[in-house]
């Protein structure tokens, strides 16, 4: 039996009313219900809630997919648009921090006070870096809901997240560089050329378990990055992970780095002993980068330095390039980084003698 405008009598003596929330994945309509033992109490509770939807679909948007749903339909979009490891990050944080939170949340109804509820919740369990690193991907799928118009305006671009403390990774002293270098180059079998290799070109430990022998030009002396191998977190099978060999993602990554006469010996001598495509390997296959980092790690233990990352020897790198008065240019092409700011700001320490050697020549001039 039914009675006035989306209002029933149920089987069971109640009456049930019936309010449109906005539009489903599918696009079919998504209702909420109210119920009560009258249909002048329904009708009563119903109106406004009538008018608080209409106001919001106008307001915020038509959706009432839920985030999680969203937030899936949106890893698919940008799938072939962001590195796998990047897309694996944008999925973990998603399952692990966001939707334990907002998941059953409609995008319409999501509010900066949703946003509030969830940077409080964080701040109990993260440091402020991890935070902002997972609001970004909120507000990159939050963004994209609203250029595909399923949400008029992205209500957390409104939100203060709390400043990271800047935790720069320091370069290697000259002096513990020199040690490293000693040692690597007498390990067996080519164990420790990984780590020369970071320290003489600066190229990423992924990048360097993709380098095969076909990416170094001996005649040129060049060497060309374009491909990556990393493990990373697969969607499919939650925590477990899977080597990925891919192509470098950036127009700044895929680069060419000009090879010195001691990482060419280092190379052309370690060519002579390899049996793979690939100059790091196991079994023909690219070698794994926490193998490599398994073997820096017995260098760092013979050279008797402690808390030190194969990462610091890219920032080495860069150091020592710096150091020797090269343009920021050149070095942040090196480095394959997307732009020169973001070598300035990475280096800054490293800049700073030059600058006190530029402000006294300065005064030398005026004097």
């Amino acid at each position: 039996m039914r009675k006035g405008e989306n209002i029933y009598l149920r089987k069971d003596g109640r009456w049930e009313g019936r309010y449109p929330k906005g539009r489903k994945f599918n696009g079919r309509i998504k209702y909420g219900y109210i119920y009560g033992k009258t249909y002048t109490e329904v009708k009563q509770k119903l109106y406004p809630l009538k008018i608080q939807y209409k106001t919001l679909q106008h307001v915020h948007g038509f959706s009432a997919e839920t985030f999680g749903e969203w937030s899936r339909e949106w890893l698919e979009e940008v799938q072939d648009e962001v590195k796998p490891s990047t897309l694996s990050s944008y999925y973990y944080k998603l399952k692990k921090y966001i939707f334990p939170v907002i998941k059953d949340v409609s995008l319409n109804e999501i509010s900066l006070d949703t946003g509030r509820i969830l940077l409080k919740t964080l701040q109990g369990t993260l440091a402020n870096s991890t935070i902002q690193v997972i609001f970004r991907i909120l507000n990159k799928c939050l963004n994209h809901a609203k250029k595909t118009g399923r949400i008029v305006s992205n209500p957390f671009l409104d939100l203060k997240i709390p400043k990271a403390k800047s935790t720069k990774v320091r370069a290697l002293t000259l002096s513990d560089q020199k040690k490293i270098m000693r040692i690597a180059a007498k390990e067996r079998r080519g164990y420790g050329i990984p780590a020369l290799l970071a320290l003489h070109s600066g190229m990423r430990i992924g990048e360097i378990a993709a380098l095969k022998w076909e990416d170094i030009d001996f005649e040129t002396n060049l060497i060309h990055v374009q491909h990556t191998y990393q493990r990373i977190k697969t969607i499919e099978l939650e925590q477990k992970t899977q080597l990925i060999f891919a192509n470098s993602k950036t127009e700044a990554s895929v680069r060419v780095i000009p090879m010195g006469e001691t990482l060419k010996r280092l190379l052309t001598k370690h060519r002579k002993h390899s049996k793979s495509d690939f100059v790091f390997s196991t079994n023909g296959h690219p070698c794994e980068p926490r193998l490599l980092t398994h073997h820096f790690h017995k260098i760092c233990l013979k050279a008797k330095l402690t808390n030190i990352h194969f990462h610091q020897l890219r920032h080495t790198f860069a150091t020592r390039c710096l150091e020797a008065k090269k343009d920021i240019p050149s070095v942040s092409a090196l480095l394959g980084h997307a732009s020169t700011q973001m070598t300035l700001d990475t280096y800054v320490d490293a800049m700073l003698e030059q600058r006190y050697q530029m402000i006294q020549e300065m005064e030398n001039l005026i004097a």
